[in-house]
């Protein structure tokens, strides 16, 4: 199983990807922690995110084939970086989930005044992700971070997933 939570910066995906795998058992991976763990942070060249989201790829890869559930948590704003991953998983012959994590601007703006140690966004990088964000074209979960409890998105979450076997 391959869980892809989307969303732009702000909107909770992290949260809710650690609280999804920590409740069933699956490996979570975040793009801004790899980054961090790259020597990246900061640095934000083509050829940078490149090598994130190549990374990223790789070792969801690596856990998808060792028979390991997988969240990974992203902005995934771009269909150029949703489709590797959409590929790795009908390579690997599991079921891939899409949950897009909203909240309104008000409450983003708030949430990113606040320093966060999994990621340097800011409302400014917000806004930009914002502008150049592309629809997830298909049906997937859409989720608003600032109208339900962590513990009814989890759960939401998983009822969408057994829905859909």
């Amino acid at each position: 199983m391959l869980l892809l939570l989307s969303g732009l910066p702000g909107s909770g995906k992290t949260t809710l990807a650690k609280a999804y795998a920590a409740r069933y058992g699956a490996v979570h991976l975040n793009s801004d922690l790899l980054r961090r763990e790259l020597g990246l942070m900061g640095q934000y060249r083509p050829e940078d995110k490149e090598k994130v989201y190549r990374t990223l790829l790789e070792r969801t890869r690596e856990l998808l084939t060792e028979g390991k559930k997988v969240v990974v948590d992203s902005t995934f704003f771009k269909e150029s970086i949703r489709e590797p991953f959409r590929q790795v998983a009908a390579e690997c012959s599991i079921p891939l989930f899409w949950v897009e994590l909203r909240a309104s601007e008000r409450i983003i703006r708030e949430r990113l005044q606040t320093p966060r140690s999994d990621s340097e966004a800011d409302f400014e990088v917000y806004q930009k992700i914002r502008d150049a964000y592309e629809p997830i074209p298909e049906p997937h979960l859409v989720l608003w971070s600032d109208a339900a409890s962590l513990a009814e998105m989890v759960v939401s979450i998983h009822t969408y997933m057994e829905q859909d076997k």
